[in-house]
Parts: C-alpha cells; structure tokens; sequence
C-alpha cells in the first residue's frame, strides 16, 4: 500500500502520472479498484483531486486479490459464502454440448482463479437463468454454500419483469399448472394427468400497457421456479413473451427475449438474522415499447 498526499488541485490521472506511475498503469489501478481518495474509492481518471486530500494506492496484487471489477460481467455483490452477478441476455448461465467458454459460470471462474492467482478457486451454481434472460444470477463458493442456498431457494423472493404480446385480462392474477419437458427439450403444462409434472405457481401484474395496447410489462413473482416456467405459463395465457418464437411470440422489436431477473431477496446462507435482498435495473430498451420511461413504484408497493 502506498499513501501520499495531494499537494495541489489537479485530477486523479494527472496525479497518479506524477507519482511515477505509467499512463498504462494508472489506468489498470482505476479499473481495477486500487485508489481511494480519503478513503473513498475512485475509479474515474476525472476525479477532482484537492489539496491536502490522502490518497492510498494499493499493490497490483492487493487490488486483482480485493477487486470486484470482472471484464465481461457486473458484480452486484460478493461476500465470503456466495456471489451475484448481472447476467447479460444472450450469454448461457452453465456449458452446453455445444458451447463450453461463453457461460456466465466459465468467465466468472476463470476471473476468480486469475484474481487469486489460484487453479483453487471454485464457484458453484445455485439457480439458473435462461440464455435470453438477462439479470441477476447467484453462485456459491463452496459445495456447503451451495446447498445450504438451494434448500432454502424455495424461500426466496423473485421477481421478473417481462413484456408481453398483448395485454392480459385480468391484470393481476395467480396461473397454476403442471410442468413437464418433451424429449425434444420443450416445457409444456400437463393437462390431461393431474399426476404428471411439476406443480409451477406465478403470480403476475400489469405495470404498463403500450398505447395500442399490443404490449404489456409485468411484474412477475416466482412462487416456484421450474424450468422455462415464466414463457410457458404466459404463452398459456396467450402472451407469450416479446422475442420468445420457442413459446409462440409473433414479434421480436428488441431484438432479445424481454425477460429480466429483477429483483432477489433471501436469507444469508451462513450469517444468521441476515437478509440479502438485490434490485437490478430494468433494461432500457425495455421502455422503447411505451410512451413514456417513468420508474415504477418501489418493490412491494405494487
């Protein structure tokens, strides 16, 4: 760790260049976390730096070991027990036959093995989420972890948004059905063997409608979370999911699947008393639909 004080107004660029770093260098500690600035971190070159002000820079191997900045996925949050990323939309959460590298759980491993310079480092999956899902992901850090979160996954709290075609009616309302998958890898509910399947509850309301009344975003809760639950139990309904041609949609103006892990909340899998609870941002492109970008209520107001 090196400290040093500012000893005029200048930026944290134009300061880090002084202290005989490398624009390269400097650059690589600001992405990677490595500066605070009276212990606050910055990250941004701009930063107004004052006179007097204490600014720490730690080593190369303190800030890849301490970092949260991984290249191609956001952290929302990292603790001993377990990690939640922001998984993309179009990016795979575990390997196929086909595809081995390009899976939210093969770059966050190799991020965390190159981070702690180790072969070690291991993360584990709890949940998953669709290819054409984006949002938020939750992984384990040891096998105990694992399966302490899963136990209890069906006590967690999630929320999707989704835009559909059409707008249903009713508004709000509760869709229970039996869930099971064809040898050709498709969901279907069951509706002639009360014994077939698996029992798949989503709650559901309408938080907007586009003017024409051809689109509909949800605010969809999880009571269970079986595969594919959410595009079947609305293709059931007769709205499918925008961009969801597997489950019947007619349209794709986004160019993804409108499907969004928003919101998780559940207990600390190894902190007793202690509730995690995670909000991620509704894409934006998500409003491009409606006439106007306005931010919906607070979770649990609705």
């Amino acid at each position: 760790m090196k400290a040093l004080v500012a000893s005029h107004d200048t930026d944290l660029l134009t300061l880090l260049l002084q202290a005989g770093y490398s624009k390269t260098k400097a650059r690589q500690l600001l992405k990677y976390e490595a500066v605070t600035v009276n212990d606050q971190q910055a990250g941004r070159p701009e930063y107004l730096v004052k006179a007097g002000d204490r600014i720490a820079i730690r080593s190369e191997q303190e800030a890849r070991q301490q970092s949260s900045y991984c290249p191609e996925l956001t952290i929302i949050h990292e603790d001993e027990a377990l990690i939640v990323i922001e998984k993309p939309a179009g990016l795979l959460t575990i390997a196929t036959d086909t595809e081995k590298r390009k899976t939210a759980f093969y770059l966050l491993s190799q991020w965390l093995k190159e981070r702690a310079q180790t072969r070690q480092a291991r993360i584990f999956i709890v949940h998953r989420l669709d290819q054409g899902t984006s949002g938020l992901l939750v992984f384990a850090k040891t096998e105990a972890v694992k399966q302490a979160l899963q136990e209890q996954w069906g006590m967690a709290k999630k929320q999707y948004i989704a835009i559909v075609e059409g707008v249903p009616a009713p508004q709000s309302g509760q869709i229970v059905s039996r869930l099971s998958e064809s040898k050709a890898l498709r969901v279907y509910s069951v509706h002639d063997d009360p014994g077939a399947g698996k029992e798949a509850v989503t709650n559901y309301q309408v938080v907007r409608q586009s003017p024409a009344g051809d689109y509909a975003m949800l605010e969809i809760t999880l009571i269970t979370g079986r595969k594919n639950q959410i595009r079947v139990h609305m293709a059931d309904q007769g709205h499918p999911i925008v961009g969801d041609k597997k489950y019947g949609a007619k349209t794709n103006p986004l160019r993804r699947l409108a499907l969004h892990s928003h919101h998780l909340a559940f207990p600390h899998p190894t902190i007793p008393d202690r509730y995690l609870s995670f909000t991620s941002e509704i894409p934006g492109k998500f409003y491009q639909l409606f006439s106007a970008k306005k931010p919906l209520e607070p979770l649990g107001q609705r």
